[in-house]
């Protein structure tokens, strides 16, 4: 099963006998909230899922964006209309970080069917989607949740990972290396991981790279299929991101959700700096 689907082919299942769930997810770093955009102008059918409320826990000592309560994550995707047989795709308009987020913890959670619409937004208005702005009241779906389906990696595992095996880094190089801590209190990165920016796993469009190009940019990184790879960014978001772009290379990878903000909670724990691993 591929994890993405393009514009097109979602428009041809749309049509179809067994219409996806759709869940615009759509939701910024420190910028505004996704809602007003998603009432101005949505795929037809999608309801719009709350990244900070419904597919996060509260902030604290796990980070900006642990993993939520089960109970509630499990309300919102009924809500959403989620149904076991059923199929999901999820989209955002940016980089796919949170349409990203919500189809890693569909699949953690045991849904078996959820893929993100590649380019997102953008890529469904330029092959002709329509957008409307009526807000859908779908049927309460069904989803049981049976979490363990995709691996995470705790503090302490993420550490360990980082001097065994491949502890990729998702956030920008310049977060990596220290010299940009506006979003957390601490600059720099857990010692031993790679630098590895999601930006490189998409094209100028916000589609992903081509697989064979992917698994050429995770191999030169030491993440192969025959690794063992973990991924962490800031929160837990857009390294999600990074997981997904290391499954269409065929590469198995972990996520460490507390990820930055959850690692520098404990001042304890070691900080690298500068462009090298450390």
């Amino acid at each position: 099963m591929n994890d993405i689907i393009t514009a097109t082919e979602l428009a041809s299942e749309s049509a179809g006998d067994n219409p996806p769930v759709l869940l615009d997810v759509r939701w910024q770093l420190q910028g505004p909230h996704g809602r007003p955009d998603y009432e101005a102008g949505h795929l037809p059918g999608a309801v719009f899922i709350d990244l900070d409320a419904d597919l996060a826990g509260p902030a604290g000592d796990e980070g900006r964006h642990p993993l939520p309560d089960v109970a509630v994550f499990t309300a919102a995707m009924r809500r959403a209309g989620v149904r076991d047989d059923r199929p999901v795709v999820t989209y955002d308009a940016g980089l796919g970080w949170a349409a990203a987020r919500a189809w890693w913890l569909l699949r953690w959670a045991g849904h078996r069917d959820v893929r993100v619409l590649d380019g997102g937004l953008a890529a469904w208005t330029a092959s002709g989607g329509a957008v409307t702005t009526e807000i859908p009241q779908p049927q309460e779906g069904d989803f049981t949740p049976e979490p363990g389906g995709l691996p995470q990696l705790t503090a302490d595992e993420a550490a360990a990972l980082a001097r065994r095996g491949v502890l990729l880094d998702a956030r920008s190089a310049e977060r990596y290396r220290g010299e940009a801590a506006s979003v957390d209190r601490v600059g720099g990165h857990i010692p031993g991981a790679v630098s590895a920016p999601t930006t490189e796993n998409v094209t100028e469009d916000h589609t992903f790279r081509p697989a064979a190009a992917l698994a050429k940019r995770f191999a030169a990184l030491g993440a192969k299929s025959d690794a063992e790879v973990g991924v962490y960014c800031g929160s837990g978001v857009s390294g999600a991101q990074e997981v997904l772009a290391l499954s269409l290379a065929g590469v198995p990878a972990a996520l460490y959700i507390g990820s930055w903000s959850g690692w520098t909670a404990d001042s304890s724990r070691p900080v690298a700096t500068g462009a090298q691993p450390g």
